[in-house]
This record gives C-alpha cells, sequence and structure tokens, in this order.
C-alpha cells in the first residue's frame, strides 16, 4: 500500500479521511491541505454548543494538534488548491507548488450562500461557516442587542436560540410559511415555529428582504427593509439561507458534476482515483437507490471510512442512512432516513406533539422513509431499523408508544 494520497480540504472529512488510512494500514504519504490556518474541525459546535458558551474552543477539533506529525500526516495549512490535473495526476497549490498523487480525495464542503441584496456588504452582516466566524458571532450576540436571522433553516434556528440565550432581542426572516417546511413538512416544521415563538423569537413568515440598511454612520447595518417596505431594527444580521457545495475544481478537472461530485457507492468519482466525501459527494446509496448528497456532520464523520477502505482495495460501500440532529432551546432531536423527491404519504406520531415529546415518521406506501425522535431517546436504532426493513408497517401500532419499536420489525 505504498504511493501517496493527496487529500484536499482539512475540515471533518479530511481529517478522519487520514485517520481512516493510518487505521487501515497505509503506509505510503498522506498530504492533508487546507485553506485555513487551523487545524481540522468539526462544524456542529459552531452553531450549538460553542456558539451558545456551554463548550469550549479546543473541544471543536477533531484531534490533538500532535496527532498529525505523530501519525506522518503532512498537514499543509494556509494552502488553497489551484487546479487538478487529472492526467498528470498532481495538484497545483496557490503558491505555486504542485503535490504528486496516486489517489485524491476531495473534502473541499461546502460554502454560504450570499444575500443578494443592496447592502449585503455592511459591516455587522455576517455568515457562519469557519471557526473564526463562531468567534466573531459568540463576541457580538450581547444581551439587549438586535439581531435579525435571515433563513429558517437549522443554522438560522439554532443561532436564534444562541442569541436568545445570550439576551438578544431576535427576528427570524423566512420566506415560507414555516421554517423548515422543505425539510420536515408543515406537519413538523409548525412545532418549531411555536418553539420559538414561545421563546421570544419575533418569527415573521412569507417575508422577501429587499435591503440591508445603513445606520447613521453609512457603513454598518441599522435595520432590515422588507419587501412590503417594513424595516426591521437590526445591530446585527445573520444570514443563514443554505449552502453550496465547493466542486469548481472538480468540474474543472473535468469530473462528473451534478449537485455535487458524483461517485459510486465506495465514494469514486468518473475517475477512479478521484474520490470525494462529505458535503460535496453525490453518493449513490444502494439502499435507497438513488444518488443522495446531504449536508450533514454525519457524512463528513463516516464517509471517510469507506474512502479509506476504497484506496486500500476494500468492499465496503457507504450504506449509512442519513442522519442529523439539533439541539434548540429545550428541544433536543435526531432525525434518520431520507423522503427523496417523491415525498411521502403521511407523518405518523408517536408521542405528544403539543408537549414536543415524540417520534415521528415519514412514510410512503406504509413503509417508514424516516423518522424524528424529540425529546425521547435511544430510538434511533430502531428507527433505523424500521427503515432499513422497508416493511410495511400498521399505522395504528406505528403511532402506539406502548409497542416497542423493535416489535413493528
Amino acid at each position: 500500500m505504498s504511493g501517496q494520497v493527496v487529500v484536499v480540504g482539512a475540515g471533518l472529512a479530511g481529517a478522519k479521511t487520514v485517520e481512516g488510512l493510518r487505521e487501515r494500514g497505509y503506509d505510503g504519504r498522506v498530504v492533508l491541505l487546507g485553506s485555513e490556518t487551523e487545524r481540522p474541525y468539526e462544524r456542529p459546535p459552531l452553531s450549538k454548543g460553542y456558539l451558545q458558551g456551554g463548550e469550549e474552543r479546543d473541544g471543536a477539533f477533531v484531534h490533538p494538534a500532535d496527532w498529525y506529525a505523530a501519525h506522518d500526516v503532512d498537514l499543509r495549512l494556509g494552502t488553497t488548491v489551484a487546479s487538478i490535473d487529472l492526467a498528470a495526476r498532481d495538484v497545483l497549490d496557490g503558491s505555486g507548488s504542485r503535490t504528486a498523487w496516486d489517489h485524491l480525495v476531495l473534502a473541499t464542503g461546502s460554502e454560504p450562500r450570499r444575500l443578494d441584496v443592496p447592502g449585503a456588504g455592511l459591516q455587522g452582516v455576517v455568515h457562519l461557516r469557519t471557526l473564526d466566524d463562531s468567534d466573531r458571532l459568540r463576541a457580538l450576540l450581547v444581551a439587549g442587542k438586535h439581531v435579525v436571522v435571515v433563513g429558517g433553516g437549522w443554522i438560522g434556528l439554532e443561532v436564534a436560540a444562541a442569541a436568545r440565550a445570550a439576551g438578544c432581542t431576535v427576528s427570524v426572516l423566512v420566506r415560507d410559511p414555516l421554517p423548515l417546511l422543505g425539510v420536515l413538512g408543515p406537519e413538523l416544521a409548525a412545532m418549531f415555529a411555536e418553539l420559538h415563538r414561545e421563546n421570544g423569537v419575533d418569527l415573521r413568515t412569507r417575508t422577501e428582504v429587499a435591503e440591508l440598511v445603513a445606520a447613521g454612520d453609512g457603513t454598518h447595518v441599522g435595520a432590515v427593509e422588507l419587501a412590503d417596505g417594513t424595516l426591521v431594527d437590526a445591530d446585527l444580521v445573520v444570514v443563514g439561507i443554505g449552502a453550496a457545495p465547493r466542486v469548481a475544481l472538480a468540474k474543472a478537472a473535468g469530473l462528473h458534476v451534478e449537485d455535487g461530485v458524483v461517485v459510486d457507492a465506495h465514494l469514486r468519482s468518473s475517475n477512479p482515483h478521484v474520490l470525494a466525501v462529505g458535503d460535496i459527494a453525490r453518493a449513490h446509496h444502494p439502499l435507497l437507490g438513488t444518488h443522495v448528497r446531504v449536508e450533514h456532520w454525519a457524512n463528513a464523520l463516516n464517509q471517510p471510512a469507506t474512502a479509506a477502505a476504497t484506496i486500500v482495495g476494500a468492499d465496503e460501500p457507504y450504506e449509512r442512512l442519513p442522519y442529523f440532529f439539533t439541539d434548540q432551546f429545550d428541544l433536543g432531536m435526531e432525525y434518520a432516513g431520507y423522503v427523496g423527491s417523491h415525498g411521502y404519504d403521511e407523518v405518523v406520531v408517536r408521542g405528544d406533539l403539543q408537549a414536543r415529546e415524540l417520534v415521528a415518521f415519514w412514510r410512503r406506501d406504509g413503509r417508514v422513509l424516516a423518522g424524528m425522535n424529540v425529546n425521547v431517546w435511544d430510538v434511533v436504532d430502531d428507527v433505523q431499523a424500521l427503515i432499513r426493513s422497508r416493511a410495511v408497517i400498521d399505522h395504528d401500532r406505528l403511532a402506539d408508544p406502548d409497542v416497542p419499536l423493535v416489535d413493528l420489525l
């Protein structure tokens, strides 16, 4: 297993890839290239525990500082890759240096989408993607500040919860009738809307941002103007309108790119010596029978083991179900599964929706596609087993909390 593996992207996915290679006994050279100056870290704490003040900064890092040298990993931080040459099998970085590879792993992640309105470049308009972003945002969440969050996805709602915990006045602006509508559907999205309103968030739905208005100094944001002319006071605007996969390198190199880098179940791209992991990987899923791209921590954590296995010649396709979690106010939840483009027929709730203690199941043709446990714990493995079984399950038994989930299989 000699040769050289180059990993582009030094986030969680990149760090776990080099870890997986060493655990698999790969004894060739391993190079990990990252554009940031921080060593690899995980992103969930940026909008959860660290931002909320419950976790220490060092807890976000994937490995101790000396791990990379101890495992003979050539970690090059502050290094931006400019291009990939598939024929020559090397990468060109911003300094003009070329690094050869026998296998290349792309772990370039995603980047926040920008708000395309007048005033988007004012001071006090922030995005949350990096550890530095979280550091700055954490310092800005001061009691009494007017914080406006644009976007009602997971990041936006987690930031809103952190801002309320810090004593800020918080408004959340959402284009849809409900936050998380496209992810959860109306049945469960309404629960999150009620959660935030109960905790003092000014949640405004069906809103469009027309402009970010400068304060009296002309340089700092002072308000958000909506399409109907309404002004919402803002000392700070957090833009959380989604992310886009960083696929420019892959596309320029001629790899198959379609909503991410298209890879097989072993995470091989259209060039079998180039793999993709994490946010950018649109991977064929053997169970789901389709290509899936998921921007969640669990993919960045778990896909690298498959990539490492592929590189050393093992036949271990990536078969884990999509999974994510969130913590907001007094609500904690885990979601597993994949509804897909065909949608669902119904949502079955087992438990108390009003008390927000439940397990919800998204079904189509009587089969469970996805499940979400809210303030109910130690059931995610059983939920995933139901999904994997692809069994037609009786509605009433599925909804009955007195029937153990394992008895439904």
